[in-house]
């Protein structure tokens, strides 16, 4: 035995040693990643007195004033809520990001959570990633199964292998949904994408009172009966800390920090005092808000002259609509919801603070990406639990109500009782000038967001408004060239596919530089459209987000006989006039335009996001049938447990109690 394990080692010393010659000889040039071992320099002799010993070094792969990168993202937040871009709700660690460097008002973001994440990191396409839906809705079509390839390496990953510190912090959502336990696997979590470490939540979002985290690959618990516990502070402090230990461990390296937060996607959760700060700010209700909002846009310059203020969909329902005895109601879901999105930009503002106070805020470049999409309409009617309408569990305002009531009435929105969202009306007014909400692709109400970049080191501060046309997937290239850093063609082993972005960094020094992407592509859940050099046509889908728990979704719909609108956004920011009639060749070249890009892009089938509204048994679940489970077992996420929810089920239990226990069961069938 102990021969052949001799010879099983020399075989497998021979073996390692070929493949380190091998990734020696790979070029290193950044084309093939990780970068080739550096050959030794040490002479070696048969007597240690005539052998000599030497380090190789490495030589320098960055340049010798590569800048900190910190990409902050807000959740859920439209182009109409801060007072940096005309809106109602305070902002000054954005505004001071502004007048610090610069700002744009015609960046893009894919209408949805898991879509613009996927996009941000990797520079592609969300659905040639595979990211056409949210990580919970995956389904089997190339451009939507909720996984990101190794094909398609993030920002983390390449910078990593150029010695950068990684870290990602908040809301991570880019992780199949079976594969969120502690038992994985793991390797498509955070640190399996690049981050050398990751604090937040792996799902779509979380409560800030309770929520569930993750500290790399192990689940931790937030503090317990902590009054003064929120989590997007508790972010901030978690960054804070670990800058400490980077400029303690690695001061020789630059940092790559990815910071989003689940603010301010539902549950709306602040502290009372926050949301007091905006009482009686909203009384004359949404369609009020939108119309200040829109002057005070065109007085600051947020938007063109001439851009004109769009209607509200007739399914939508207008403030007067809403009866009296409900206003205090709706009025109090918003101030929640403003007092939160300040709440969090103060974070956002401590942790720039946090930078200045540690001497790295000259040289860090911030990109400060107001919104993954626009306002969240999912809220519907208003409600204290948001997630009965994305169950399709019926309700009422009076139902609602009457709850509150029992949990102490409107000060009870905000806090650790209540999963409280706002009206949809709120969501269209956070969108203002522009029309719909998240989820829509057709219409910037869902996909247009404000972008701040600051970087003292080399951007001059410029109240000039950037109004290239860009998008999520530009920041990669942005980051790669102003590095110098090429795409790698092959990381990890893996051969790249290409790079869609479009560097944006030429508008850091001219604001009125003539645009330089030609042609982006949109879709989610059948809601479509494509830009292409000032032009812009699109598809609403078959799903309106602000009626999803009343019908809101077409069951008869087929892509190929839906309407198209076209838009020339040199004379129209907002979208508010259709050309389809006036320039129908015009329609037809981009329709035509659409479908070239998407099947370029695996987005096939249109509207593969609504497969599970039309299949709801082909829902990706756990395989299995039998679970044991213990007094130890905790976490078990939704898509790894027994299936039951909509999907009809025989449940048979097997209990063992210790004595004494006691407990009531009761059995219903629907």
């Amino acid at each position: 035995m102990v021969r052949i394990l001799l010879v099983l080692g020399l075989v497998f010393t021979v073996f390692s040693a070929a493949a380190v010659v091998a990734r020696s000889e790979e070029p290193a040039d950044g084309s093939v990643l990780p970068f080739p071992p550096l050959p030794s320099e040490s002479v070696t002799k048969p007597r240690l007195q005539d052998s000599t010993m030497k380090w190789p070094k490495a030589p320098r792969r960055l340049p010798e004033d590569a800048p900190n990168i910190l990409i902050v993202l807000i959740d859920d937040v439209g182009f109409g809520v801060a007072d940096t871009f005309g809106g109602e709700v305070h902002t000054p660690a954005l505004s001071r990001l502004a007048d610090e460097g610069i700002r744009y008002n015609a960046f893009h973001t894919t209408s949805i959570c898991s879509p613009t994440r996927a996009s941000l990191l990797t520079g592609r396409n969300h659905t040639r990633i595979g990211s056409g839906t949210i990580a919970e809705r995956a389904v089997a079509f190339d451009g939507y199964t909720g996984i990101m390839p190794k094909t398609a390496a993030t920002i983390a990953e390449v910078l990593k292998e150029y010695g950068y510190a990684t870290s990602a912090f908040g809301k991570w959502h880019n992780t199949p949904a079976t594969e969120t336990t502690s038992m994985g696997p793991k390797d498509r979590w955070p640190n399996g994408y690049g981050f050398d470490y990751f604090y937040g939540f792996l799902g779509g979002e979380t409560s800030q009172w309770e929520p569930r985290l993750t500290e790399n690959y192990d689940a931790v618990e937030p503090p317990h009966d902590d009054p003064t516990y929120h989590l997007t502070s508790d972010m901030k402090e978690k960054a804070l800390a670990w800058l400490d230990e980077h400029q303690a461990f690695t001061p020789d390296k630059p940092f790559f920090m990815y910071w989003a937060p689940g603010a301010v996607h539902g549950p709306h959760h602040v502290f009372k005092a926050w949301a007091d700060k905006y009482k009686g700010k909203f009384d004359d209700g949404w369609d009020a808000y939108r119309e200040r909002v829109h002057e005070r846009q065109l007085e600051m310059g947020v938007i063109p002259p001439n851009t004109k203020l769009t209607e509200r969909d007739p399914t939508l329902a207008a403030w007067d609509d809403v009866p009296e005895e409900q206003r205090a109601f709706q009025r109090r879901l918003m101030e929640v919801y403003a007092g939160f999105m300040e709440h969090t930009d103060q974070q956002v503002g401590e942790l720039l603070q946090g930078l200045a106070e540690r001497g790295l805020e000259e040289n860090t470049l911030v990109l400060y990406i107001f919104g993954d999409n626009g306002s969240s309409a999912e809220g519907q009617e208003g409600s204290i639990s948001e997630l009965l309408a994305q169950n399709g569990i019926p309700n009422t305002i009076e139902q609602q109500l009457a709850a509150l009531n029992e949990l102490g009435g409107l000060d009870a929105l905000g806090s650790p009782k209540v999963d409280n969202m706002y009206h949809a009306g709120w969501a269209w007014a956070g969108s203002t000038p522009f029309r719909s909400t998240k989820l829509v692709a057709a219409h910037f109400g869902g996909t247009r967001n404000p972008m701040v970049v600051s970087w003292p080191k080399r951007i001059q501060p410029d109240s000039t408004m950037r109004s290239q046309f860009h998008h999520v997937i530009d920041i990669a290239p942005t980051i790669y060239e102003l590095l110098g850093i090429p795409h790698p063609k092959v990381v990890h082993g893996y051969e790249q596919m290409p790079i869609d972005g479009t560097s944006l960094a030429y508008t850091f020094t001219d604001g009125t530089a003539e645009g330089r992407k030609k042609t982006q592509f949109f879709d989610n859940n059948g809601s479509r459209g494509v830009y292409h050099d000032g032009w812009f046509a699109s598809a609403f889908g078959p799903f309106t987000p602000w009626n999803a728990a009343k019908g809101g979704f077409d069951k008869s719909w087929d892509s190929a006989t839906d309407t198209w609108q076209l838009y020339d956004l040199r004379e129209d920011f907002s979208q508010t006039t259709h050309l389809s009639a006036k320039h129908p060749e015009k329609l037809e070249e981009m329709k035509k335009l659409f479908l070239q890009v998407a099947e370029e892009n695996l987005d096939f089938p249109i509207g593969a996001g609504n497969w599970l509204r039309l299949h709801p048994e082909d829902i990706h679940m756990s395989p299995l049938t039998s679970w044991t489970f213990r007094q130890t077992t905790r976490r078990m996420p939704e898509f790894t447990a027994p299936g039951l929810g909509k999907l009809s089920n025989q449940v048979v239990l097997d209990i063992e109690m210790q004595s004494g226990a006691s407990g009531k069961s009761e059995a219903k069938r629907s």
